[in-house]
C-alpha cells in the first residue's frame, strides 16, 4: 500500500473515531449504537478513574440541615493525576466550609475571588503541589479540581454546608442529588458539559449517606423512596438512616429522605442568632404556619397551561412518568375549568389555539395526543413559554402555567428573567420529572413565576404528587401578607416582599436585628375566612449560638435573590455576591473554594489529566447525550477530497 493509500485510510479511521469516539474499544451489540462514548487512553499506568468515594454525614435539628460531604481520591496508577469531577448539591445549599486532607495533613480551604482562587490553584498545580478547588458552575452545580495526586495517594476533600428544610402538608423532605444530569445547549460546548457512562451502568464509585434526625420531638412516618436503608432510634425522638449495604452503587438517583412530626406538628416561631466575637450582625428565622383553606366552592373558575418536555432526555421513564402525572393532572381538573397543552422539544406544538373547556370529551383526546408522544429532540424551552404567554386571557380567570420537564438544559437565568418579565398575573409551578432532576431549574421556574415546585422521582409517585398539586392550587390559604416588626430593629429582611401562599407550607422570613431582642413581629394577610393576624414575641425566642447556620442561609437567601433566578450579570451584581461570599466564607457564582498542600510533592513528572465520568441518571437513557456535530464528519470528508485532487494533480 503506498503513503497516500495509508494516509487516506489514517484519516477515514480517525473520522470514524470523531464520530464514535471509542468504538472499537466497545464491541457489544448493545453499546455500538450509543451516541457517546468515554475514551479510555489506554494506557494501564494512568488510572481513569480517581475519585473512589463519596460519603455524606447528614445532622438535622430542627430544621436545619447540616451537612459534611466527604470525597475519597485515590490514585492507583503509576502516574501523578490531576483530577477533575462535576457534581450536585441541593439549590438551599449554603456551602461555607472546604478541607482537603493529603496524608496526616488538614488544609483548611480558604475563600477567594474565583479568578484569583483559580490563578492559585494553577500555580499550585504548575509547582508541583497538591491541591483542590472548589468552583460553583450553577447554583446546584459544582466542579471539584484536585491537582498532583500522587500514585498510592488518598486525597480526601471535606464540604460543609448547610440548609433549611421547610415542610409541605406537615411533611419535611431532605434531598441530596447524587449526579448531574446531561444538559441539553445549543452551544457546542458548556461549563456543565462531561463524560457520561452508558445507561444501566453502576456508578464507578462508592456512595454513603447517614442521617440523624433530632427535631426536639417525636418522628413519625419515617420513609426513603429513593433508596433502601435500615433505621436506628434512639431516646425515642431521634432517628438514625442508614443506606442498606446493597445501595453502594445508589449514586445514581437523589437521595430522598421525609418525615412527619408526630401528631403532625409544625415547628414554627422565631429563632435567633447573636453575633459572636469578630461579628458585627446578629440574625433571625421567622416560620410561620399559615391559616386553614377555604372551600373549593368559594374560588372562581381556573385555567391550566400545560408545558410538557417530549425532548430525547425525556424519552423512556421521565416521559412514561409525565404521561401519567399528565393523565392524572388533566383528568382531575373540574368541569368549569378549561386547560391547554404545549409539546415541546426542538420546536413546539399547541394543542389548541384557546383553552378548551375540561369536558370528558376533551380530556380524553388530550390524553390521547400526550400517549401518542416518545421523546427526540432538543429541549427549547424558552420558545414554548414564549408561545404559553402568547395566549390570550379570559377575564374573570385564574391563570396557572404548569411545566412538566426533567431540566436539562443549561440556559436557566435566561429562562427565569423569561417568565418574571412576561408571566403578567399567571402564577407557574414546575413539575421535576426524573431520578436526578436539574432542580435549580425547577426551583427556579417556580420562584421566578411565584409558584410552587414538584419533583416526581418514580412513575409509583405521580398520582399521589399529582393530588399535592390539585389540593395545593385549589384554593389561596393568604394573601396580601405584611411582617411588621414592631420595638424590633429588624432589617435585610428576606424575601423582600411575600407571594400568596396556596398550600399548607409555612411562611419563611430571614433577617438581621440590632440592639436587644425585644418587641414583637406581627403577620398579617387575607385569608379564606378573613383577616389573618398572628403576632411573635421576641423576647420568647431564646438567642442561642447553636443557631450559627442562619448567619449562612441569610446570605444564601440573598445570594439567590441577586443571581440564582435571574439573566442580571452587572457589574453592580457581581461585586454584591462576590462581597457576600467572602464576607460569609460562602461558595457563590464569583467566589471559590482553594486548599493547597505548601509542600512541593511532585517536582518532576507532569501530571495526566483525567476527568471523572458520571454515572447517567437512573431512568434516563442514552438519547440525553445528543449525537457529536456532523460538521466535524464534514471537514473531514473535505480534507479527504482535498487529498484526492491533490493525489490526481500528482498523477499528472
Amino acid at each position: 500500500m503506498n503513503r497516500f493509500c495509508k494516509a487516506v485510510f489514517l484519516i477515514f479511521g480517525l473520522a470514524l473515531l470523531v464520530v464514535r469516539p471509542g468504538a472499537a474499544a466497545d464491541t457489544t451489540p448493545d453499546r455500538t449504537l450509543s451516541p457517546y462514548f468515554f475514551v479510555e487512553n489506554g494506557d494501564p499506568a494512568v488510572d481513569r478513574l480517581p475519585l473512589k468515594e463519596t460519603r455524606a454525614d447528614v445532622h438535622i435539628a430542627g430544621v436545619i440541615a447540616d451537612v459534611l460531604v466527604t470525597q475519597v481520591y485515590r490514585n492507583e496508577g503509576s502516574r501523578p493525576l490531576n483530577a477533575r469531577y462535576v457534581f450536585p448539591a441541593s439549590t438551599r445549599a449554603a456551602v461555607h466550609g472546604m478541607t482537603m486532607v493529603v496524608g496526616d495533613q488538614r488544609i483548611r480551604a480558604k475563600i477567594r475571588e474565583k479568578q484569583a482562587a483559580k490563578r492559585e490553584f494553577e500555580a499550585a498545580r504548575e509547582a508541583g503541589k497538591s491541591a483542590a478547588l472548589l468552583e460553583q458552575q450553577r447554583p446546584n452545580v459544582f466542579t471539584m479540581n484536585v491537582a498532583n495526586v500522587l500514585p498510592q495517594d488518598e486525597i480526601r476533600v471535606e464540604l460543609h454546608y448547610s440548609e433549611m428544610l421547610v415542610p409541605t402538608e406537615g411533611i419535611y423532605e431532605f434531598v441530596y442529588p447524587t449526579v448531574v444530569g446531561p444538559r441539553y445547549s445549543k452551544e457546542p460546548e458548556t461549563e456543565v458539559q462531561s463524560s457520561y457512562l452508558h445507561q444501566n451502568e453502576a456508578p464507578v464509585s462508592k456512595f454513603e449517606i447517614e442521617t440523624r434526625i433530632a427535631a426536639g420531638m417525636p418522628v413519625d412516618e419515617l420513609l426513603c423512596p429513593s433508596h433502601r436503608t435500615r433505621v436506628d432510634w434512639e431516646d425515642g425522638d431521634t432517628a438514625r438512616v442508614r443506606l442498606d449495604p446493597g445501595e453502594t452503587n445508589g449514586g445514581n438517583r437523589d437521595y430522598i429522605l421525609r418525615y412527619r412530626l408526630q401528631g403532625k406538628q409544625v415547628q414554627t416561631g422565631l429563632l435567633l442568632y447573636p453575633g459572636q466575637p469578630g461579628q458585627d450582625e446578629n440574625f433571625f428565622l421567622l416560620m410561620v404556619q399559615p391559616p386553614r383553606r377555604v372551600e373549593p366552592r368559594q374560588i372562581p373558575p381556573r385555567e391550566y397551561i400545560f408545558v410538557l418536555d417530549v425532548s430525547g432526555s425525556m424519552n423512556g421513564f421521565p416521559l412514561d412518568t409525565a404521561k401519567t402525572l399528565m393523565r392524572e393532572l388533566i383528568g382531575g381538573l373540574r368541569p368549569r375549568d378549561s386547560f391547554n397543552i404545549i409539546l415541546f422539544a426542538g420546536g413546539s406544538r399547541l394543542l389548541a389555539p384557546r383553552s378548551l373547556p375540561a369536558t370528558a370529551k376533551n380530556v380524553q383526546e388530550a390524553i390521547a395526543e400526550i400517549e401518542r408522544e416518545q421523546g427526540g429532540g432538543g429541549t427549547e424551552l424558552g420558545a414554548a413559554l414564549d408561545q404559553a404567554m402568547a395566549l390570550p386571557e379570559t377575564k374573570g380567570v385564574s391563570r396557572s402555567t404548569i411545566v412538566v420537564t426533567d431540566g436539562l438544559i443549561d440556559a436557566e437565568a435566561a429562562v427565569f428573567e423569561q417568565i418574571r418579565t412576561r408571566l403578567n398575573r399567571s402564577n407557574l409551578f414546575a413539575f421535576g420529572i426524573g431520578s436526578s432532576v436539574n432542580r435549580h431549574l425547577i426551583e427556579g421556574l417556580a420562584h421566578a413565576g411565584q409558584g410552587e415546585p414538584f419533583v416526581v422521582t418514580e412513575p409509583a409517585e405521580a398520582q399521589a404528587i399529582a393530588k399535592s398539586f390539585q389540593d395545593y392550587v385549589r384554593s389561596p390559604v393568604l394573601t396580601h401578607v405584611a411582617v411588621e416588626p414592631t420595638d424590633f430593629e429588624a432589617y435585610d429582611v428576606e424575601p423582600l416582599s411575600v407571594p400568596d401562599l396556596f398550600a399548607d407550607r409555612p411562611l419563611v422570613v430571614f433577617g438581621k436585628w440590632r440592639g436587644k431582642p425585644s418587641g414583637t413581629i406581627r403577620v398579617t394577610g387575607l385569608g379564606g375566612e378573613g383577616q389573618y393576624e398572628k403576632v411573635f414575641d421576641v423576647a420568647e425566642a431564646e438567642p442561642a449560638a447553636d443557631n450559627q447556620a442562619l448567619r449562612y442561609l441569610w446570605a444564601r437567601a440573598r445570594v439567590a435573590r441577586l443571581s440564582d433566578y435571574g439573566a442580571d450579570d452587572s457589574d453592580d451584581t457581581r461585586n454584591a455576591v462576590t462581597a457576600l461570599g467572602l464576607k460569609y466564607e460562602m461558595l457563590t457564582a464569583y467566589t471559590s473554594f482553594v486548599a493547597i498542600h505548601e509542600k512541593v510533592r511532585n517536582a518532576d513528572d507532569p501530571a495526566q489529566a483525567v476527568e471523572q465520568p458520571l454515572p447517567m441518571p437512573q431512568g434516563v437513557s442514552d438519547l440525553a447525550v445528543p449525537e457529536p456535530e456532523l460538521p466535524l464528519l464534514v471537514a473531514l470528508v473535505l480534507l479527504l477530497l482535498g487529498l484526492a485532487t491533490t493525489r490526481r494533480a500528482w498523477l499528472r
